[in-house]
């Protein structure tokens, strides 16, 4: 993120959000909310301000585990490096102004809508981690119960513990650990489709890094099947394995607690082995659920006119030919918006999103086909359905009747098939042009 804010020519809107996105490739006006951070930009990152701070909330970026100020700064490496002020926990006491040298504090400060213009776009809006239903497995029932994402905030140098892996119900050292795989994926209830791997490699990294700094500690895996696809996966799995962290094959399908330790006492069978069903105890679990699409897809896919597969990530031109493009000219995905994927998959997407777009750009003309609806006006009866029905947002009704943006216009025929006075023909696909193709095949026989 520091190398693209200093890159010459690339200006980052951060805590920011798109409110509305209109025009064609080429011709993009896109509205952006800079949201009030209460804090100018003379702000330096120095926080005196959090020093004195007295009011404390909860900590999104460490998944609660411990608490912040309500001035602070999203996390040690953002960009840029500044203050801002939740507004719904400040009790405006004004300390913090009180303290700033720079006299960046301002209360008064209001979001701004700021609109600029572009000649296309690249969908990136990464993903989110699975959130089990409360109870499932013992999640947000028992406290030793925890998702990947909350371990990785643990054994982060800059976490919640200072990297120390702790149990949450008595802040003691684990000593027996479980990773349970595919926790929200790959199920006909949930998410049926698999996170491309992800959660697997997580789960031989992560469990890897406890070994390396707790070698005491028993580790296991319970896992449907490891898909270590990737260069180098399979033999890194293999390390794991010469560590010591067992890999259970078994599917697990309640988890119990002891009331009065804590621990978590689980009933499975090791499907490749011959014994039979046997109790284990732990003293901590970790979920390693599914990736899902991002919070705000939704709001995303409205403004952009874009569609969302089954599962949620947005829909690409061609899964397997070009999963790059969307059906929108001028508008492209990278990385995690299109579906489950590593970090390897995101940075090569990412660079084929980068290039389609290069190549769009870089040439003073776009041309399209012109396979476009096309309105009979005299026999168009206003009703409205095919400006309903359009997925471009291409047709806009008039006094006049219905009216096609031949830019926007991507010659579907969802307008062809609603129109109940058969006022809309498809250039190129009319009637007429079919009987004497028709004609013209029955003449030579």
């Amino acid at each position: 993120m520091l190398q693209a804010a200093r890159t010459p020519g690339l200006k980052m809107y951060t805590y920011s959000e798109i409110e509305d996105v209109s025009g064609f490739v080429g011709n993009f006006t896109v509205k952006i909310r800079k949201r009030a951070r209460y804090v100018t930009n003379d702000c330096n990152g120095c926080g005196a301000c959090y020093e004195v701070c007295p009011a404390y909330g909860y900590n999104e970026f460490n998944e609660g585990m411990d608490s912040r100020k309500a001035i602070y700064g999203a996390f040690a490496q953002a960009v840029p490096s500044l203050a801002q002020i939740d507004m719904e926990r400040c009790i405006k006491c004004e300390l913090c102004k009180g303290v700033c040298e720079l006299n960046a504090i301002d209360f008064d400060q209001k979001d701004e809508i700021v609109e600029i213009k572009a000649g296309s776009i690249v969908v990136a809006t990464g993903w989110d981690e699975f959130e089990p239903p409360t109870g499932y497995l013992g999640y947000n029932k028992y406290p030793n119960v925890i998702t990947q994402l909350k371990l990785e905030r643990m054994l982060a140098p800059n976490g919640p513990t200072v990297g120390h892996l702790i149990r949450p119900s008595d802040r003691k050292e684990p000593q027996r650990i479980l990773f349970i795989q595919c926790v929200g994926s790959r199920d006909l209830n949930m998410n049926t489709y698999c996170s491309s791997g992800v959660c697997c490699m997580i789960s031989i990294k992560n469990s890897k890094l406890i070994k390396q700094h707790y070698p005491e500690a028993d580790i296991s895996v319970a896992y449907i099947d490891m898909r270590a696809a990737g260069k180098d996966y399979e033999e890194y799995f293999t390390l794991s394995r010469k560590e010591g962290i067992k890999y259970i094959r078994t599917n697990i399908s309640r988890i119990k607690e002891d009331p009065d330790t804590h621990n978590l006492k689980i009933i499975m069978q090791n499907t490749l082995g011959s014994g039979g069903l046997r109790e284990f105890e732990f003293d901590l679990v970790i979920l390693s659920a599914s990736m899902v699409p991002a919070t705000g897809v939704k709001k995303i896919e409205k403004l952009l006119k874009m569609e969302t597969s089954q599962d949620g990530f947005f829909k690409e031109f061609h899964a397997r030919l070009n999963p790059i493009d969307t059906k929108i000219p001028g508008i492209v995905l990278a990385g995690a918006s299109q579906g489950p994927k590593s970090i390897v998959e995101s940075i090569a997407q990412g660079r084929a999103a980068a290039s389609s777009l290069a190549r769009l750009m870089g040439k003073d003309k776009y041309r399209i086909l012109l396979i476009r609806g096309s309105v009979d006006k005299k026999r168009c009866a206003k009703c409205g359905l095919c400006e309903l029905n359009c997925p471009y947002d291409a047709i806009s009704l008039t006094d006049e009747g219905a009216e096609v943006n031949e830019i926007l216009c991507s010659g579907c025929g969802s307008c062809l098939a609603n129109c109940p006075s058969e006022a809309i023909t498809l250039r190129y696909y009319r009637e007429p042009q079919y009987e004497k193709q028709i004609d013209a095949i029955l003449e030579e026989i």
